[in-house]
């Protein structure tokens, strides 16, 4: 025999994502493909680490500020069929 009872729950639903850089708001679910690529950091410092020991790290970054920031640092794989590959990256 199985007794279960009622229990309150609570359930979050993304609403907003702010990205950190730019401010920019991004509404879900309308915007809900910009928001599949934010870049979220979410971490703890190690031991030494320069953002500080056990330090915790969160950070979200919309598509447009990473590649604005990194873009030149970062390597592609795969190229969208829309991009000939002799134009190198799409940075």
């Amino acid at each position: 025999m199985r007794k279960y009872k009622n229990v309150e729950k609570i359930v979050e639903e993304l609403e907003i994502v702010k990205c950190d850089i730019c401010g920019t708001e991004y509404n879900y679910p309308e915007k809900s493909m910009e928001i599949q690529e934010f870049l979220n950091i979410d971490f703890h410092g190690g031991y030494a680490s320069v953002f500080g020991d056990g330090c915790h790290v969160e950070g979200n970054i919309c598509q447009r500020c990473v590649k604005a920031l990194l873009g030149k640092y970062l390597r592609l794989d795969g190229l969208s069929p829309n991009i000939e590959k002799n134009q190198g990256s799409a940075f």
